[in-house]
């Protein structure tokens, strides 16, 4: 893959034409570490998830903001924790993660959890507000049942852009991307390599060996094959350049992606 070219040249998911690659930097929590956030920008990737949670919107911003990609040309997303999402603390917190992130607006805003404060009238209206006034280019919400996006949709004035929810082989909700793609919205899974586990799957190791390359490819090209767009966390140059080129290159056939759709276990990693 050319260096040069970008996600933008190769795939976008869902009506708001999310980046199918992204970054997740949960865990990137010095600047030393959010290099790797530059790194992937100049290398091609334009999708950047972090979330209020993980206390790192800051040195995400500046990592951004270091790189020679203009800020247009980046898609930045960021979540609200659960224990922000009363109306007005959603309209507060999401212009402190503005000013954290050192932007303007965020790409996409996220609902992290429909736990605790979420309210899916008083919440979303925050939401549609932060919209309206330009401070958020996208709605979306995070691990969400199917019930649960369509009450939020009742409750929206603006369309869900995305919904993130953990998918990986040894967790898939395949009802989720039916429901995406009856409503034109992204589904971007967040931890496509299970926390590293894809390594230890029979199905997924096979899959590799036929088409010598790792688990952790065949991971993202089956959530690829499967319409997700990805945002698996890397920090070293080698790795982010090996998701990117699995994502965006490495086709899996038919056969290999009923394969692994038909892996007899499960295994959530971040339950509620």
């Amino acid at each position: 893959m050319d260096e040069r070219r970008t996600v933008d040249d190769v795939d976008r998911v869902g009506d708001a034409a999310v980046p199918a690659v992204g970054l997740g930097t949960m865990g990137l929590d010095t600047a030393a570490e959010a290099r790797a956030v530059t790194t992937a920008l100049e290398m091609g990737y334009r999708h950047v998830d972090t979330a209020q949670i993980y206390g790192n919107e800051a040195v995400v911003g500046d990592a951004v903001a270091a790189g020679d990609v203009p800020r247009e040309d980046v898609f930045l997303a960021t979540k609200v924790w659960a224990d922000e999402l009363a109306h007005d603390d959603v309209l507060s917190s999401a212009r402190e993660s503005l000013e954290r992130l050192g932007t303007e607006y965020v790409d996409l805003l996220y609902v992290h959890r429909p736990i605790d404060a979420y309210d899916p009238e008083t919440t979303l209206a925050a939401f549609d507000r932060l919209r309206e006034e330009g401070l958020i280019r996208n709605v979306g919400v995070s691990n969400f049942t199917v019930e649960e996006l369509a009450t939020a949709r009742d409750h929206l004035d603006a369309p869900i852009a995305a919904h993130q929810t953990e998918y990986h082989p040894l967790f898939a909700r395949p009802e989720l991307l039916d429901d995406a793609r009856d409503h034109g919205e992204a589904v971007v899974a967040y931890s496509p390599l299970a926390g590293g586990l894809v390594s230890e799957v029979e199905e997924v190791v096979a899959v590799a060996e036929k088409h010598d390359t790792t688990p952790h490819a065949v991971s993202l090209a089956w959530a690829r094959a499967k319409g997700c767009a990805v945002v698996p966390k890397a920090s070293s140059e080698s790795h982010l350049r090996a998701n990117l080129a699995a994502a965006t290159t490495l086709e899996l056939d038919d056969e290999d992606v009923v394969r692994i759709d038909g892996i007899d276990r499960e295994r959530e990693l971040f339950p509620e």
